[in-house]
Order: C-alpha cells, then sequence, then structure tokens
C-alpha cells in the first residue's frame, strides 16, 4: 500500500519546511522501518535518532500525527486505524515532527539537555548511610521491590516531557518524567532521605504543584509509567504531611476536599477566601481578589448564592469511604512506609 509520510524538517535556528515522501510500506511496518527506508532509498540528509528497534532504549521518540510516540513501536497498521477515513482514493499521510518542549537541532533530532538538567534536580539516587558499609548488600523484601516496579519501567524517552502543558508555559517545572522518577526514591526502602526530598518537591511550581494534570503523560508513556500518578502519589505525601497553613498549593487540595464534601460541588466564592485568602488571615491575599469579584459582579457572574449538588450525601459519603480506607492502610500517621518519625 501506499503512504504519505510528511516530515516536519528544520535545520539549527532556521524555519520550518515540510516535506513529503511516498513509499509502497506493508501494514505491520514500523515508522522507523519507513523513515529507514526514506534515508537510505530517498533522501540521505533525513536526520533522526535510532538504537535499539525494541522499544527499550528510547532514542527513536518523536511526534507522529501529532502526538510523542517511539517510532519503533508504532507501525503503519495502528497508525492508519487511528486516521479519519480518506474521502476518495486519496494516499493516506502520516506526520513525523520532531519532540515539543526541546529546541531542534536537526530535523527530528532534538537537544535534550533540559530533559536531563531537570531530572537531575530531583536527585534521582539512592541515598543512604548503608553505602558506609561496602561490604553490606541493600536487602529489600519482594513486597518493597515490587514498589518500584513501575516507575523502574521508565527508558526516559522523552515523550511525557515534549507533551507536557506544564513545562511548555513554567520553564521552572521540572517535568513529569524527573517527578517519577523523584517517586521511585521515596518509594525506595533503601533511602533515608524521604523527608528532604519531600520539601524540595513541595517548593512553588518548580515539583510536583507545577503539575496542571492535564493527563497527556500517562497517555503517551510507551511503557506505562503513568508519570501523574506518580505525581499525586508525590503530593499525597506531602498532604499527609502537612496541614492547609503550610502553603497555597497544599491548602487548594485541601480545601477543594471539603468543599466537594459539603456541597457535592464547589462554592466559588468560599474557595477563593480560603485558598487565596487563608481564611481570611492573608490581607494581600483577599486584596488580590477584589479586582476579580469587581469584573464578576459587573457582568453578572457574581454567584450570591449557592445550591448543593444532587448527590451531595453520596458523595460525601464516597469521600468519607476513601479516607477511611487510607487511614486503614497507614493505622499511624506518625509513621512513614520506611518506620522514620514524620
Amino acid at each position: 500500500m501506499q503512504v504519505l509520510f510528511k516530515v516536519i524538517r528544520q535545520a539549527q535556528n532556521s524555519s520550518v519546511r515540510v516535506q513529503t515522501y511516498q513509499l509502497d510500506v506493508e501494514p505491520s511496518n514500523t515508522i522507523l522501518d519507513c523513515l529507514n527506508r526514506i534515508k537510505w532509498e530517498q533522501d540521505g540528509s533525513l536526520a533522526f535518532r535510532k538504537n535499539c528497534r525494541n522499544t527499550i532504549c528510547g532514542s527513536c521518540a518523536m511526534r507522529i500525527n501529532g502526538r510523542s510516540a517511539l517510532a519503533c513501536k508504532e507501525n503503519i497498521a495502528s497508525e492508519l486505524a487511528q486516521l479519519k477515513p480518506l474521502s476518495g482514493s486519496g494516499i493516506p499521510e502520516i506526520t513525523v515532527a520532531p519532540m515539543g518542549n526541546m529546541p531542534v537541532i536537526k530535523d527530528l533530532v532534538v537537544d535534550m539537555r533540559s530533559f536531563w538538567d531537570c531530572l537531575e534536580v530531583v536527585d534521582p539516587y539512592v541515598s543512604t548511610d548503608a553505602r558506609q558499609v561496602p561490604e553490606r548488600e541493600f536487602l529489600q523484601t519482594p513486597a518493597e521491590r515490587s514498589q518500584l516496579d513501575q516507575t523502574g519501567n521508565c527508558i526516559l524517552c522523552g515523550a511525557c516531557y515534549s507533551e507536557c502543558n506544564a513545562r511548555e508555559v513554567n520553564e521552572d517545572f521540572v517535568g513529569p518524567h524527573a517527578l517519577a522518577k523523584a517517586y521511585r526514591m521515596v518509594a525506595d526502602s533503601r533511602d533515608t532521605q524521604t523527608e528532604e526530598r519531600l520539601e524540595k518537591y513541595n517548593q512553588g511550581t518548580q515539583g510536583a504543584w507545577g503539575c496542571t494534570r492535564c493527563f497527556y503523560c500517562n497517555t503517551v508513556c510507551p511503557m506505562g509509567v503513568a508519570p501523574l500518578d506518580q505525581i499525586s502519589k508525590i503530593k499525597q505525601e506531602i498532604l499527609d504531611r502537612k496541614d492547609a497553613q503550610a502553603s497555597r498549593s497544599i491548602r487548594h487540595r485541601k480545601v477543594l476536599i471539603d468543599l466537594v464534601k459539603v456541597g457535592g460541588w464547589i462554592d466559588e466564592r468560599r474557595f477563593g477566601l480560603h485558598v487565596v485568602g487563608n481564611y481570611f488571615r492573608d490581607l494581600q491575599g483577599l486584596i488580590s481578589l477584589g479586582p476579580l469579584g469587581l469584573r464578576m459582579l459587573v457582568r453578572g457572574k457574581f454567584p450570591f448564592g449557592f445550591e448543593p449538588s444532587l448527590g451531595t450525601a453520596e458523595v460525601r459519603s464516597l469521600i468519607e469511604s476513601v479516607q477511611r480506607l487510607e487511614s486503614q492502610e497507614h493505622p499511624s500517621q506518625q509513621t512513614n512506609s520506611k518506620g522514620d518519625a514524620l
């Protein structure tokens, strides 16, 4: 079958151009197979990264039809199945582009320095006093080791980082790949710096609170690491250790849950006063709400009343059931999973 490959090409610091290549392919051919053929048979100047060809190294990550993926994993059949059917006898098209959130070096090759720098920020290495006794093994039970299985599958391909909306608008945010690795350290029974790590990940929007929960990282991860899930686990570890006065980010989460329990949905008036105004303790925060409140009044958008949603009792019951289950799993909030005092 015939397929048109539209490749987004660009030299460093130059304008973008689209180049089209036509290939006779088999449905089982991977995108990497096709790129190899383009390079070997049609255009030797085309640049892209590759190595293992077996979904292990992560080198061939790129955007395929608008989403970041591994070229060695995606094949023609799966890509065409996701495209809208073409009218008439048009030749199907597959668009290949470089990953996002990283500058282009050439064609499909991007500069990943920011990706690696962000990973370094979270200090993704086990730090333990046991290192002082070199003849001693770092022993773990099977249950302890199983806590690391999912995050250990990360191959650092960059797909999640490429699609991260939070990173696109906030260069301080370390990205989902780094925080997934960060949770691996939090969950590792051999690590002795859990509290220090969580304090670090709790700072501003550089760490866990910079995530906007867009879910793209989970969607594109080729290895099932689910970075958003790991970020949520870090947030929960922080929330278990902090009260609402610790920061606005923590207050945001706790107030949201409290208001949903009360009304089924959020009373926006109280939400702003409690989160931004810190229950009337933060004068500067309260003043900052003034312009927004005035604009809402002028446009008739200010809610003077609040009606609880239908099913509020059921929602409250569900939340309380989850909270009871969590308290049973962690009967004492005085110690964490490693037995350290909080």
